[in-house]
């Protein structure tokens, strides 16, 4: 007999790297138009966090440039055999000063914090919201997948975070860590795979540790 679907809840955090106001967000919009218009790529302004939602969930890439808006997905994982019907809240952005919400406390079972590979700020931002995490749930430890994002920018000339330098610091936190494009839709769904995986590791804290944290290269 086949195993139950298991229900998860998976929260996606990162780096608000544009401001709040609206006369940033329309001023960026404008922005990414006339760079369009032009044919050139658009400036890396966001950790693109709500594009990975967005690719592995409905299979499409799409430039957000909204780091307030709150979305709720569904989607099916299949984990060692085991379904899971897995809830994805991407989160509005956060920076330094910003509370998280109280939501984010309740029923989650694992989350995805993401930084841009692009961008030294919301790389510095991943210890931050993960301390903001533990420091609320008073705990020592909860699922935690770190996802660099955007492993397909130029490694010379926008690169800023080196893959051995974001591998590190999962290994630092005890949090799983993997580098992935939303653009190229790659390891996206290896990211969220991985992170069933820590969350079902912290189900059964007896259960020998087979390796340690998750981290892929």
């Amino acid at each position: 007999m086949a195993p139950s679907v298991k229900q998860r809840k998976i929260a996606i955090l990162g780096s608000r790297s544009v401001g709040e106001c609206e006369s940033w967000i329309t001023a960026l919009h404008e922005l990414a138009t006339q760079y369009e218009h032009c044919g050139l790529t658009a400036p890396l302004l966001t950790t693109g966090k709500s594009s990975l939602a967005v690719q592995y969930c409905e299979g499409h890439f799409v430039e957000s440039y909204y780091p307030t808006i709150e979305n709720t997905f569904s989607h099916e994982i299949v984990h060692k055999g085991q379904t899971f019907l897995t809830e994805i809240i991407d989160t509005a952005g956060q920076d330094e000063y910003s509370l998280l919400n109280s939501k984010l406390y309740i029923g989650i079972h694992g989350y995805v914090i993401v930084y841009s590979v692009a961008s030294r700020q919301s790389f510095d931002m991943v210890r931050i919201i993960r301390d903001k995490l533990l420091n609320h749930l008073g705990a020592d430890s909860v699922p935690i997948m770190i996802v660099g994002n955007k492993n397909d920018v130029d490694p010379k000339k926008q690169r800023k975070i080196s893959a051995e330098e974001g591998q590190a610091l999962g290994k630092e936190l005890n949090c799983g860590w993997i580098e992935t494009s939303a653009r190229n839709n790659t390891n996206v769904a290896k990211g969220f795979e991985l992170m069933i995986a820590e969350i079902e590791k912290s189900q059964e804290p007896d259960k020998p540790a087979g390796g340690g944290k998750c981290s892929v290269m």
